[in-house]
């Protein structure tokens, strides 16, 4: 018995770009490369986000943590405005 997919070939690299395809085995090196920045791009705007995400959380949980403390405090009188 054979397995039927040892007959086949794997798919083409393709990249999709403004609505055309490309076989990326035949794009120039120089192509390639900017490809390869684009994904370190990519990947440090991801980094960055999570990091926006977790200080995010941290500066909501240190809110109320505040809040939580200042129930304790008795706050000054704010000044009038006289009109």
């Amino acid at each position: 018995m054979t397995d039927s997919n040892q007959n086949t070939n794997p798919p083409k690299p393709v990249l999709k770009f403004e609505d055309k395809s490309y076989d990326m085995n035949s794009l120039p090196d120089s192509v390639k490369e900017v490809l390869k920045a684009l994904q370190v791009a990519d990947t440090q705007v991801k980094m960055h986000q999570d990091t926006l995400n977790v200080l995010g959380i941290g500066r909501k949980a240190l809110g109320m943590q505040l809040k939580q403390q200042l129930n304790d405090v008795t706050p000054i009188e704010e000044d009038k405005k006289e009109d």
